[in-house]
């Protein structure tokens, strides 16, 4: 089968290669046949090596957004069948640890996670596990849901997380209006009743995030602080949610944030350095944040069923997956790129 490979860190592209098919080692292993993978920021940052510490060995295949139809299954599988719609969690967990039997398997012990840590979905198939997968309507295409598993699921789960912050009259500034922000701001209308600012250099992205719900956009020209705080009645928002996580947004946010408020940070890449000082006297929180559990991600499926999420995608076929990721690293995707084999 076709599949695009890491073979090293220095040469900043991922390889087409004819690889062996994925082969059923574990009587609750899932083979999905891949009818869309996400193209995600972390897939640049394994590019970089930024992720080395978890890799299975190089060569690897990458893609930890992934969704299908199952292909085979292992004997003791008992909650999808051949021919099923799935999407995967990025996750796959073992149920057995503390942290599964609580609920809270985003933190599994002993999980492991395609694309990352062992094979992923951009290739025509992929091998999971039976708890990583949600079965849902067989009407819905792959392609079109692909990004919930993790971009969808990363917003999912930082937005919950924040809701208890938000009450009527409150303000949240979501910063970054890329494949996060987006659906972000969609949770954010969802599920809390805050004022919504989107802080985003892109006028096309300010445009697109006006169209999914945010109350106010604000350019990030340098005046983004000022424009938030005059927009804040001068106190900043109860809650700051960065989807970028880099070139100067934790500081900004921390800027943008009232006393007693909390930012979220949600993008990585760069570092935050805050005077213990800001902390007491703001009482701020700052809170980091992975991706969801099992149970968000099925919540989230539930918002895109019922409309109120929405995932905006640009598709490229596999062979153009190196195309996708120097789109993605110049910012010229809107929403996600989705790869759909052909």
């Amino acid at each position: 089968m076709k599949a695009a490979r890491v073979h090293g860190y220095d040469d900043h592209k991922l390889h087409l290669d004819e690889v062996p098919e994925p082969t059923i080692r574990s009587p609750y292993d899932v083979i999905i046949r891949i009818g869309g993978a996400g193209v995600c920021r972390t897939d640049l940052h394994v590019l970089e090596g930024m992720w080395d510490f978890t890799s299975p060995g190089l060569p690897f295949i990458v893609g930890h957004e992934n969704a299908g139809w199952v292909h085979e299954v292992g004997s003791a599988v008992t909650s999808v069948e051949v021919g099923d719609t799935v999407i995967a969690h990025s996750f796959v967990t073992c149920g057995l640890c503390r942290p599964c039997r609580r609920g809270d398997d985003a933190h599994c012990e002993r999980a492991y996670n395609p694309g990352l840590s062992a094979d992923g979905g951009f290739a025509e198939l992929m091998r999971t596990g039976e708890r990583a997968l949600l079965k849902v309507d067989p009407s819905l295409r792959p392609r079109d849901i692909a990004a919930l598993t993790d971009a969808g699921l990363t917003a999912y789960h930082a937005v919950r997380r924040a809701a208890r912050w938000l009450e009527p009259g409150h303000r949240a500034v979501v910063i970054g209006a890329g494949g996060l922000g987006l659906i972000g701001v969609q949770v954010l209308r969802a599920l809390t009743p805050a004022e919504v600012i989107v802080v985003e250099p892109r006028e096309e992205s300010r445009a697109l995030a006006a169209e999914v719900g945010a109350h106010h956009t604000v350019a990030a020209d340098g005046t983004q602080v000022q424009q938030v705080l005059d927009l804040t009645d001068g106190h900043g928002a109860e809650v700051v949610l960065d989807f970028v996580g880099e070139f100067g947004t934790p500081a900004d946010g921390v800027a943008m944030a009232r006393r007693a408020g909390a930012l979220f940070i949600v993008g990585y890449g760069g570092s935050l350095e805050v005077s213990t000082l800001t902390m007491i006297t703001k009482e701020l929180s700052i809170i980091g944040n992975a991706a969801g559990t099992y149970d968000d991600l099925a919540d989230l499926a539930t918002l895109t069923a019922q409309g109120a999420v929405r995932l905006h995608t640009t598709e490229y076929p596999l062979e153009a997956v190196n195309d996708a990721l120097h789109d993605l690293e110049q910012g010229r995707i809107q929403g996600r790129a989705v790869l759909v084999p052909s």
